[in-house]
């Protein structure tokens, strides 16, 4: 299923109605042969329980066949949907009818496996089969609800959504900024005698106390700077060095506080009145790579998200398949 995929529209309302009335007739045909006294009016539905009578194992019923045998060709046809998404030369319906039919074919598979094995678990390997009908069925309803919910959610918290596969090369560019800040700022400081180029900034102290209170978190992480050019570079070096740098570096994500809207809001606030007027544009602008790159990484993980449910579903689904390929076998030709 893609984040595209809608099912609250009128293209879904036809599958909706076959699927509500395909249950139905699965129910009655199921009520009308093995629990015909629970019908207040006669049918004349066809027998379709076999020649044993009293209990019998409805599995192994012309009706019970009937339904395992439906459910097992929906799996089927589930499991090439991912083999028609690679092959889109085929003619053979749009994308798009292949994703509606799949949905509302599976959920199909929910009355037609009840009823096929009877609302009970049975031995090992029916109970093993069931489990595995149960983490494919709740990964893709799972699945489903996420691809609702997490486009509606991205575009109302991100400004703008860049395309995923651009997102390292975007991060790489914040840290290359940031970088090309950082040396221009070291230029400027060796030029003006306060510190080696290629070595540690050195920071000169005021007479200003930090401003540390309950009320001011973050401010005892920065140091004050003296009024003048000089000691609002070497803040702004400092910073840049030990934590604007580190958290936009490519590849990190949520290593440093800044990652943390709060914390980042507070400490660039008090960088603002620590440096000299003159530079608030620059830590204006430190502050605006570093909220693009948790609206990257909030972007990720909501990708993440949207699509890792597939590696649990996709699997599954496969397996599914599989061990239902041998139950049918070890059914029709064993017992």
């Amino acid at each position: 299923m893609e984040s595209t995929m809608r099912i609250f529209d009128r293209t879904h309302w036809p599958w909706f109605i076959f699927v509500v009335f395909a249950s139905m007739a699965a129910c009655l045909l199921y009520l009308g042969n093995f629990h015909p006294q629970q019908l207040s009016f006669p049918m004349g539905l066809p027998r379709l329980t076999g020649e044993t009578p009293g209990y019998v194992k409805v599995g192994a019923t012309p009706l019970g066949l009937i339904f395992g045998s439906i459910a097992f060709a929906i799996f089927i046809f589930a499991g090439l949907l991912g083999l028609r998404k690679r092959v889109v030369r085929w003619r053979i319906g749009t994308v798009q009818r292949w994703l509606r039919a799949h949905i509302w074919l599976t959920l199909l598979t929910i009355p037609l496996v009840l009823l096929h094995s009877n609302f009970r678990l049975g031995g090992p390997m029916t109970t093993f089969l069931m489990l595995l009908y149960s983490i494919v069925m709740v990964s893709g309803i799972y699945g489903l609800v996420l691809q609702h919910q997490l486009p509606k959610l991205m575009k109302e918290k991100l400004p703008t959504e860049p395309v995923y596969e651009q997102i390292p090369h975007l991060r790489a560019q914040l840290h290359f900024a940031a970088r090309k800040m950082r040396n221009t700022i070291e230029v400027s400081l060796a030029a003006l005698g306060n510190t080696d180029p290629i070595g540690e900034p050195a920071l000169t102290g005021g007479s200003e106390p930090p401003l540390h209170s309950e009320a001011n978190p973050g401010a005892a992480l920065l140091p004050t700077a003296a009024a003048g050019d000089k000691s609002s570079e070497a803040l702004l070096l400092e910073f840049l060095d030990r934590q604007a740098l580190p958290y936009l570096q490519k590849g990190r994500r949520g290593r440093t506080r800044l990652a943390d809207r709060r914390y980042s809001e507070d400490i660039f606030r008090f960088l603002k009145l620590r440096v000299a007027e003159q530079y608030r544009e620059d830590v204006d602008e430190i502050e605006g790579w570093c909220e693009e790159r948790r609206l990257l990484d909030y972007q990720t993980r909501l990708q993440h998200w949207l699509h890792g449910w597939l590696f649990v579903h996709v699997p599954f689904s496969y397996g599914l398949i599989l061990v239902t390929a041998w139950h049918a076998f070890v059914t029709l030709f064993r017992y």
